[in-house]
C-alpha cells in the first residue's frame, strides 16, 4: 500500500501585521464616515425599541407634548395670568416653544445614557464611539417631525395660519441639536465612570425646563436680566422658533440668538473634547 505524504504546511502570509499605537486616532474622522451605516442602524434600532410593545406606539409623541401644553397653558395663563404675544393663542405659544425644548431635552437625555446602554458592543468591537450618542439624536429628530405636524394641525384647527418663515426652522434646529449633543457627550463620558450622573440627568432637564421660556414669553423677563437670561442657549432657540412659526406677531432677538450660538459652540466643543479624551477607556471601565 502506497503511503501518502503529509500535506505541506501553508505558505507564509505575504503581508505583515503591524500594530501601531495611535493609528485609530489619525483615522478617527475618516472612520466616522466609513461606519455611517452603523449610525443609521443604531438609530433605527433605538427607534424600534422606543415604541416596541407599547399600547399607543407613536401616539406617545403626540400625547406627551399635548398634555404638557395643556398643563402649562392652565398654570401660566389661567393661574399666573401671564400674557401671550399679541393675537397668539396661548396653547400655540406654548407648543411652539415645546418643539425645540423637547428636541433638546430628549436628545441630551438619550445621548447621556447611550454609551452605558450600549455596553455590550462597546466592550467587544472597535468603531468610533461618537456614533452612539449621535444616533440617539437622529431618533429625537423623528419625534420632532411628528410633533411639528401636530402643531400645524393645531394651528389650523384654531384658525391660525403658519408663517412662511417656517422654512427657516432648520436655522434654529441645528443649534438645539448641537447643544444637546455637546452636553450629552460630556454627560455620557462622565456616566461611564460615575454612574451617579444618570440620577442628575432628569434633574437637569426638569430644572432647565423652568429656566427656559417654554410656558411663557421671554418678554416677561425684566429688561435688566435679559442679557444674563440669554446665556441659556435655549432662550435664543425658542425665541427663534416662535418667530419662525408665528410670524410678525413675535419679535426676534437676534443678538440673543447669536449669543446662544456662541454658547452652543462652546458646549459642543467641550463635549467633543471630553468624549474624545475618555473614549479609549470606555471598554475597560464600562
Amino acid at each position: 500500500m502506497t503511503g501518502h505524504s503529509a500535506p505541506a504546511p501553508p505558505a507564509a502570509a505575504d503581508f505583515d501585521l503591524v500594530i501601531e499605537g495611535g493609528r485609530h486616532e489619525r483615522g478617527y474622522w475618516r472612520d466616522l464616515w466609513r461606519y455611517r451605516e452603523l449610525l443609521l442602524f443604531l438609530a433605527w434600532r433605538d427607534l424600534l425599541v422606543r415604541y416596541k410593545q407599547t399600547v399607543l406606539g407613536v401616539a406617545w409623541s403626540v400625547l406627551r407634548p399635548l398634555a404638557t401644553m395643556a398643563v402649562f397653558t392652565f398654570v401660566f395663563s389661567r393661574v399666573a395670568g401671564l400674557p401671550s404675544e399679541e393675537g397668539v393663542p396661548y396653547p400655540i405659544l406654548v407648543y411652539a416653544a415645546m418643539l425645540p425644548w423637547n428636541l433638546f431635552a430628549g436628545a441630551m437625555s438619550d445621548s447621556s445614557n447611550s454609551v452605558v446602554g450600549s455596553s455590550a458592543i462597546v466592550s467587544k468591537v472597535y468603531f468610533p464611539r461618537l456614533i452612539i450618542p449621535a444616533s440617539t439624536v437622529l431618533v429625537n429628530v423623528v419625534d420632532f417631525l411628528i410633533s411639528l405636524a401636530v402643531l400645524l394641525g393645531l394651528m389650523l384647527a384654531l384658525g391660525f395660519v403658519p408663517s412662511w418663515r417656517m422654512v427657516l426652522l432648520p436655522l434654529f434646529v441645528v443649534p438645539a441639536l448641537l447643544g444637546a449633543l455637546g452636553l450629552g457627550m460630556t454627560l455620557a463620558a462622565l456616566n461611564v465612570r460615575f454612574r451617579d450622573v444618570r440620577v442628575l440627568i432628569p434633574f437637569i432637564t426638569q430644572f432647565g425646563l423652568y429656566l427656559s421660556p417654554v410656558g411663557f414669553s421671554s418678554n416677561v423677563v425684566p429688561e435688566a436680566w435679559r442679557g444674563l437670561y440669554a446665556l441659556n442657549p435655549m432662550v435664543g432657540v425658542i425665541d427663534g422658533f416662535r418667530w419662525a412659526i408665528l410670524g410678525d406677531r413675535v419679535s426676534m432677538n437676534w443678538p440673543g440668538f447669536v449669543l446662544a450660538c456662541g454658547v452652543v459652540t462652546a458646549l459642543f466643543g467641550l463635549g467633543l473634547w471630553v468624549f474624545r479624551r475618555t473614549e479609549r477607556q470606555f471598554a475597560d471601565v464600562i
